[in-house]
């Protein structure tokens, strides 16, 4: 099987995962909404008997509702988990099959590195996703790897070819590999951040419905954020900026040269290093330290799409 068959082989199996990623979704949505109908027919249990003895008409239909809900959200969150994992061994396939048909490790563009930083969080996910957070945050989740799977596969996608020359170094596989292990990270972490400051709101204002009834406690949202954060953290640290400035200085002569993405690798690196002191030294937790890990992650985005596509520079390898 030639390079080019393999390559194809490749974008099916890619497109393979979308269709199962979004089946996916469906079951996690219905597994929320048995949830949250659960929850509903608890509370109104729990509602004060009216005057005469009377039960409210919610809290004599809440026995028959909750077994139901419960039931079904187990059901519908197991159905859910099963594509969910059919989906990641697809698109894990699907990234073999792409570096196969590359002889190199498959993040030369920006369509491989998008499928293969998508691949990291799905894994991410698959590790939380039987707990209570993880079924929690499942829906949205798996809504931001089918977008960034669709626009890598409609927008970005480049049929298999041969590396730039200056890519052509042993330096690719570890200086980018771990551009994308991080970027995967903290892609989870910015929907968890994202869903911390929702459950906050809502918690101050006593909502239990709608979104916020699916979701965890902030403070249990927070907690996780924080971790995934702390994992990545280093990992970006060594990777795009340690192992970028040897590699450079190999490439070119120079560990530091004030290219658009060496400076928003470091504004990044600095961003979220602002959050983990806010968060050590401050105390700083809940919605706050969210909008910081939101604010670090636009700086993500940004050093991603708009260096590579609107700025230019010696990182210019988008493909585009």
């Amino acid at each position: 099987m030639d390079t080019a068959t393999v390559g194809e082989w490749s974008r099916f199996l890619v497109g393979g995962a979308i269709a199962a990623f979004v089946v996916s979704w469906l079951a996690y949505s219905a597994a929320n909404r048995y949830a949250l109908r659960a929850r509903r027919a608890a509370v109104a249990g729990r509602e004060p008997v009216l005057a005469g003895g009377a039960a409210p008409p919610a809290a004599v239909d809440a026995p028959q509702f909750a077994p139901d809900g419960v039931a079904g959200a187990a059901r519908m969150a197991s159905i859910g988990f099963s594509v969910a994992v059919l989906a990641t061994s697809l698109l894990a396939a699907g990234v073999v099959a792409r570096a196969v048909s590359v002889s190199r490790p498959p993040w030369g563009n920006m369509y491989e590195f998008s499928i293969t930083a998508t691949l990291v969080a799905a894994i991410t996910f698959l590790l939380v996703a039987r707990t209570t957070v993880g079924r929690a945050v499942a829906v949205w989740v798996l809504l931001v790897l089918f977008g960034t799977l669709s626009v890598a596969v409609t927008v970005l996608y480049l049929p298999p070819g041969p590396l730039v020359p200056a890519l052509r170094s042993y330096w690719l596989t570890l200086h980018v590999g771990a551009g994308v292990l991080a970027f995967g990270l903290f892609t989870v972490a910015a929907v968890v951040s994202a869903l911390q400051i929702i459950a906050e709101r809502a918690q101050r204002r006593g909502a239990t419905g709608g979104l916020t009834g699916s979701l965890p406690s902030a403070a249990t949202l927070d907690k996780v954020s924080y971790r995934l954060i702390a994992v990545a953290f280093p990992v970006w640290t060594v990777g795009p900026l340690i192992l970028g400035a040897i590699w450079a200085e190999a490439a070119w002569g120079r560990y530091w040269g004030w290219d658009p993405k060496e400076v928003w690798a470091l504004i990044t690196w600095l961003a979220y290093a602002a959050f983990l002191h806010a968060r050590a030294t401050a105390g700083w937790k809940g919605t706050k330290a969210s909008v910081v890990s939101l604010i670090a992650y636009g700086t993500v985005l940004f050093s991603y799409f708009g260096v590579n596509i609107v700025l230019t520079g010696l990182h210019s390898y988008g493909g585009l």
